[in-house]
């Protein structure tokens, strides 16, 4: 056999050729077997467990006449607003108001940390057709805790709105997520309600919303309601996992089909992959979280779940870490994994009937053929959408062609438990895309 040129050569001249025996060459492809094998059957540990039959589906799927005598939950809606931001409060409450209130009449609970304005007030009262009820948030639910350093709180805060991490150099902002991952359940403005739907200021509704959620609710054994699912922005709250999976195992909780859904299981083989977990957003195993959670702004919700002692010694676990300054944990974040940790996921549900916007995110569903209710009084007339099939929404103004305008990964890691479908390796990948 011709001999290759030097400049053909594997190997620079001179250096020896690394040669192993059959034996060694054995013991290798052994151990890189048991490593795949091992990864497998760990990855295959945290596979979400595919239900005999769905789990969460619409509650209704076309217009219905509201049913305007049937009897109501302990409900409200609630806002968080300042009185400078009347103008985008009154957008939020007019849109829900006409796609909902009109029939249902729930009080809404306006709550702030400054006294509400008498125009404030006033035009508040002149929108709503249920009760309008305007409460101050104790001054020591809106203040660093006790305990806490302040001064030093402030400084990270000012470092992390150096380091651009979202909204994390504005102090209330903080205040704000520690209020309605804990406090804001226990309020005594609320003791009288079993439920809430969070609304924020600027968002929209775009669908006729014609049963009543809260009453759905309750009769399908649920505990929370989402919209839009999404990735939690990563320098916002790096440790915030690893603090909830050390408490998960602290406490002997078992895991749940939603927790498996969150959580992205790693590839690395054992004995390495504990050393995963010096990283952010995984637990000691080394497993990571995938950092999907719902989208807190649009919540209906269980107010007893989180009054109850387990969701409230989590918190007060969290919080005495000072993650909600020290770093910038988000209310969103601290419910998912709450509710991922602590639930069934059947008590989950997704309200993809609902159309819905915040910033310029939205969830659109296509109007249902055939479903319409042309003959109702009640219903407001359009403009609104075409029919189209497979839609399920009810008089929508936006576009049903396309149903959001984000990636669909999180809402279906999320939805998994839930659903007998499964995804191709193909939908999988374009899930990663709007």
């Amino acid at each position: 056999m011709a001999r290759l040129r030097p400049s053909l050569r594997l190997l620079p001249p001179g250096l020896p050729r690394l040669t192993l025996s059959r034996h060694t060459r054995f013991a290798l492809l052994l151990i890189l077997t048991a490593a795949l094998i091992e990864v497998f059957l760990h990855t295959q540990r945290w596979a979400v467990r595919q239900p005999d039959h769905e789990l969460d589906e619409p509650f209704y799927t076309s217009c219905q006449e509201p049913a305007i005598d049937q009897p109501r939950e302990k409900a409200a809606m609630v806002m968080l607003v300042r009185n400078q931001e009347l103008m985008k409060a009154l957008k939020t409450v007019q849109s829900i108001e006409k796609h909902f209130n009109q029939w249902f009449h729930y009080p809404i609970v306006f709550l702030n940390d400054e006294p509400f304005s008498k125009e404030f007030i006033s035009a508040m009262n002149a929108t709503v057709s249920g009760e309008a009820r305007f409460e101050l948030v104790p001054k020591k639910e809106w203040l660093f805790p006790e305990w806490m350093d302040v001064a030093d709180a402030q400084a990270s805060i000012k470092a992390q709105g150096e380091a651009g991490i979202l909204y994390a150099g504005l102090e209330t902002y903080h205040h704000m997520c520690r209020f309605y991952s804990g406090k804001f359940y226990t309020l005594e403005a609320l003791k009288d309600y079993a439920w809430y739907w969070r609304i924020e200021p600027d968002v929209e509704f775009y669908c006729s919303i014609t049963y009543d959620p809260f009453v759905e609710m309750a009769k399908h054994d649920k505990v929370y309601g989402f919209t839009i699912a999404l990735p939690e922005e990563p320098r916002t709250c790096p440790s915030l996992f690893r603090k909830i999976a050390d408490y998960k195992e602290l406490n002997n909780i078992p895991t749940t089909e939603l927790w498996k859904a969150t959580v992205a299981a790693s590839w690395v083989p054992w004995p390495l992959r504990p050393f995963m977990g010096w990283f952010r957003h995984r637990d000691r195993s080394g497993d990571g979280w995938s950092l999907c959670h719902y989208w807190s702004n649009f919540e209906i919700a269980n107010l007893d779940f989180f009054r109850g002692k387990d969701y409230q010694r989590l918190f007060e676990y969290l919080d005495k870490t000072g993650g909600f300054y020290y770093e910038r944990w988000g209310d969103a974040a601290v419910h998912s994994l709450a509710l991922h940790m602590l639930l069934p996921s059947h008590k989950v549900h997704h309200f993809e009937d609902f159309g819905y916007r915040h910033d310029w995110y939205y969830q659109c569903p296509a109007n249902a053929p055939n479903g319409q209710l042309f003959e109702s009084k009640l219903l407001p007339d359009g403009p609104y959408s075409p029919e189209l099939e497979g839609g399920i929404g009810c008089r929508c103004e936006c576009d049903g062609r396309r149903t959001r305008n984000f990636p669909a990964y999180c809402t279906n890691k999320l939805k998994e438990p839930n659903t007998v479908k499964r995804l191709s390796m193909v939908e999988s990948v374009r899930s990663w895309f709007p």
